[in-house]
């Protein structure tokens, strides 16, 4: 019988997105078949620590969207940079040898490239984009301009850093982009901090709110479209799932109507769509993945308007694994299971590991040689 590989789970971290990260960690946990893996689940707190946790138990017997109680029942874990296994508990100085780390942290610190430099700094194999590609997508700036010189469609914007708050004009800034705005901090995930601006008042507030998130703001129009969502899978050779649809019950997406309210919108899975739509956003939503330099998986999301056009929204590369999260749902609709999805993540995140390996070690011996 092979050995089974062992599995680290990641998840909470310091930002918004905490709770939203260990529910995600929690119906992985759930997926993951014990036959094949070895399963530890590792908690990044708000204090930023990091534990391995005594039971898995503590993630799954947890209510759903609620911190965990504290304290929580775990060890310490520290790195030893330069070892075989450099994740270590700190009081036992114990090797935790992991095969490969399988992050869920949403938001800052987790899916903006910096957990994803630190894992490669230690050479320990993850699950998701690289360094470049999860803070190229976590920016929604730099995703909108990578995005136009590719020739994808995006809402048109203003990028409003804090220096250049106190000269902006709301009148100015409706004659740009229209009416109603959406006001968004630059670098969070699942609507934090995210307004739909109807007026002078709301345009105040809703700033205000961003600045509480990133000191780069993005004012976007408002684009009258259904919104479209695209799971897409691979590394090289990226696959794009059947189209799923979101309708908000809500005035827009929010975070209170994705986690807080059960009846926030209604899913369709897959989306009502043509078929010559459905082709074009799995293309686009292919496109996009390589040209932001995604690997492992990305859910795309999108504004399909009625002319038939399809506007890209942004790119999320640890998309949630909430029981009501799109990206496994697409998949599900498309024809595979949850568990064979986060079978092949691991697949990809292991696949990608070693090929960077091997050019890195060849990258060192060409300059050795002097080559």
């Amino acid at each position: 019988m092979p050995q089974k590989k062992h599995i680290a789970i990641l998840c909470g971290g310091q930002s918004a997105e905490h709770e939203v990260s260990i529910q995600s960690a929690k119906n992985i946990i759930q997926a993951l078949d014990v036959n094949r893996y070895q399963i530890s689940t590792i908690l990044i707190t708000l204090q930023g620590e990091w534990l391995l946790l005594d039971s898995p138990a503590v993630i799954l017997n947890n209510p759903d969207m609620q911190p965990l109680p504290t304290p929580v029942a775990g060890q310490r874990l520290v790195f030893n940079f330069g070892s075989e296994h450099p994740l270590t508990v700190q009081a036992s100085q114990a090797a935790l040898a992991v095969d490969v780390i399988f992050p869920v942290l949403h938001g800052a610190h987790g899916e903006d490239g910096t957990l994803q430099g630190l894992l490669e700094l230690a050479n320990i194999p993850y699950v998701g984009a690289g360094t470049l590609g999860s803070a190229v997508c976590m920016d929604k700036e730099v995703t909108k301009h990578l995005l136009m010189a590719a020739n994808i469609p995006v809402a048109r914007w203003l990028t409003v850093r804090q220096l250049d708050l106190p000269n902006l004009n709301y009148d100015e800034v409706v004659a740009q982009l229209g009416s109603p705005l959406f006001v968004k901090p630059a670098n969070t995930g699942s609507s934090v901090g995210v307004s739909k601006v109807k007026n002078r008042d709301d345009f105040a507030k809703a700033l205000q709110l961003a600045q509480q998130y990133d000191r780069k703001i993005i004012i976007e129009e408002f684009i009258p479209g259904r919104e479209i969502e695209c799971a897409v899978l691979g590394n090289e050779e990226p696959k794009a799932s059947l189209p799923g649809e979101i309708i908000p019950k809500h005035e827009f997406y929010s975070y209170e109507a994705k986690y807080l309210d059960p009846d926030g919108a209604e899913l369709k899975m897959p989306a009502n769509l043509p078929a010559a739509a459905i082709a074009n956003i799995q293309d686009l939503a292919k496109r996009a993945f390589v040209v932001l330099g995604c690997s492992g998986m990305a859910r795309v999301d999108f504004f399909f308007m009625q002319d038939g056009r399809a506007v890209l929204n942004e790119a999320n590369t640890i998309p949630g694994f909430t029981q009501i999260s799109m990206y496994p749902q697409m998949w599900v609709a498309t024809g595979m299971t949850y568990s064979g999805l986060i079978d092949k993540l691991i697949e990809l995140g292991l696949e990608r590991f070693e090929k960077e390996r091997v050019l890195v070690l060849q990258s060192g011996v060409a300059a050795r040689k002097g080559l």
